[in-house]
């Protein structure tokens, strides 16, 4: 569960970085699995070739250890003069009295197999040689005789396919044994694979790049044909939201045949919300319009009843009908404002409402934010009003607070009244709720204020959230996109 959650947290929120991360993470582990593969298998080969090689390096040492170690040594000079003459041999050989010191390369695995290999042959073939030294060094300042005679003093007829190779210089495999008292014979020669030390790496640089580049393209690729794939759909959204605060964005029928079917469909479920609508609020002014007819000869005929008291009673009732009449038409027409979304400054906005209602007599605070919002203006105007005009029936006080926030724009209220109970919070936005005490300060209320400003509040794709203040009263927490 903690890596889920994880892997939830590390996973990108938008779809393009979703697909753009798992065909990433989908050819990295395909390129990682094949050059695991394909890195073992040279290293096996290259451990072969390079073991063979070696053995047979070992045997021909051997045969010339053996073969020098035959001839008197007056004779050995003149056979390796005419060796030299000839070229063509396979080792650079020289006599020396002694070792020569030569500069060994780093050591790798294959070489030390190499060296390894060669030794155990050598032992083999010539149980009784009294000592050898055996090493990989570069040509470059190599030393081939006891006198300090280095690679670049020699000829180069004498060297050119023994020792050095063009277009680089490769390793050369240098055996020193003491064929007599006094007497080492040195032999130098290349592998059969001068560059066998590459197979050994089987990742080099100009693989590594290769890789890299078509990594990079694979990503480049991905990313537009994934954002070609999702940019359909974020325009989907972008509609649905304007839909939602009452704008009738057109949707391009264009793209992907799925992408134009689902098009198609929210054009005409956008249409039927939107004849929806407008029926609800023919449906509520032609009630509204019919009612009232009946209503006034209702009360025409009240007024010709003999019982005053029955009379009064009529007519409350009346009233009461009357008033719960022009309520739901209210309610559904301040939720309906068509009005274009313009940028309105808050501070002029809520401060010409301060003024009203200190004028009146409350008791309101609010400080200038200078903050501006992209709104409905006699909206958002008839939302905060009514907030307001709670805060002050019920609070007696108000204290107004802009602030800018993460998500958009922040409007609080708070008011000094007693609070909701946490029980009732949920149920203030339902039309016609009123609380105990709401009735007690307001006879003349119908409960439809939190639910109109809700409405209009979330037609703007904000939210209006009601909580009970720590230090007592109710807190209105408004956001704005």
């Amino acid at each position: 569960m903690r890596l889920s959650r994880l892997a939830r947290r590390l996973m990108p929120p938008s779809l393009l970085g979703r697909l753009s991360l798992v065909m990433v993470l989908g050819v990295l582990t395909t390129m990682l699995i094949g050059n695991l593969l394909w890195a073992n298998q040279l290293k096996s080969k290259a451990a072969l070739e390079a073991g063979a090689a070696a053995q047979h390096i070992g045997a021909g040492a051997a045969s010339a250890l053996r073969f020098f170690q035959s001839l008197p040594p007056n004779y050995r000079p003149i056979l390796i003069e005419q060796l030299r003459d000839m070229g063509g041999t396979r080792f650079f050989v020289s006599v020396n009295r002694a070792p020569v010191d030569i500069k060994d390369i780093p050591e790798s695995v294959l070489s030390k197999a190499v060296l390894d290999t060669v030794r155990r042959t050598l032992i083999h073939d010539l149980p009784r040689l009294a000592e050898a030294r055996i090493g990989f060094a570069m040509p470059d300042g190599l030393v081939v005789s006891d006198e300090g005679v280095t690679v670049a003093d020699l000829p180069e007829e004498w060297v050119q396919h023994t020792l050095l190779i063009k277009p680089r210089p490769a390793p050369v495999l240098v055996i020193q044994a003491e064929i007599e008292p006094g007497g080492w014979l040195y032999l130098a020669t290349l592998m059969p694979d001068p560059y066998f030390l590459d197979n050994g790496n089987p990742l080099p640089f100009d693989r590594l790049l290769l890789q890299g580049l078509t990594l990079a393209t694979v990503l480049l690729l991905s990313i537009l044909v994934v954002s070609w794939i999702t940019q359909p759909l974020a325009a989907l959204s972008e509609a649905a939201v304007a839909f939602g605060k009452g704008e009738s964005p057109a949707l391009p029928e264009t793209g992907s045949q799925e992408f134009v079917r689902t098009a198609r469909a929210f054009t005409a479920m956008r249409e039927r919300i939107q004849q929806y609508l407008e029926d609800r609020e023919r449906l509520f002014a032609s009630i509204s319009h019919d009612l009232r007819t009946p209503i006034t000869r209702l009360k025409l005929r009240a007024e010709l009843l003999d019982d005053e008291e029955a009379g009064q009673a009529f007519h409350e009732d009346l009233d009461e009908l009357d008033m719960m009449v022009k309520g739901a038409l209210q309610s559904v027409k301040d939720t309906d404002i068509h009005e274009n979304h313009t940028e309105l400054a808050l501070d002029q906005l809520i401060g010409r409402m301060v003024r009203d209602a200190l004028l009146a007599g409350h008791n309101v605070v609010y400080q200038p934010c200078g903050l501006k919002v992209k709104a409905k203006p006699l909206a958002l105007r008839r939302a905060l009003v009514n907030l307001l005009d709670n805060a002050l029936l019920y609070g007696k006080a108000a204290r107004i607070a802009v602030s800018k926030v993460e998500t958009g724009t922040s409007i609080t209220i708070h008011d000094d009244g007693p609070g909701v109970s946490p029980e009732a919070l949920s149920t203030l936005f339902q039309p016609y709720t009123r609380l105990e005490h709401g009735r007690n300060s307001n006879q003349q209320g119908m409960g439809l204020g939190l639910g109109i400003a809700q409405n209009i509040i979330q037609a703007h794709g904000g939210t209006l959230v009601l909580s009970n203040h720590p230090q007592g009263g109710l807190w209105v927490s408004i956001t704005l996109p």
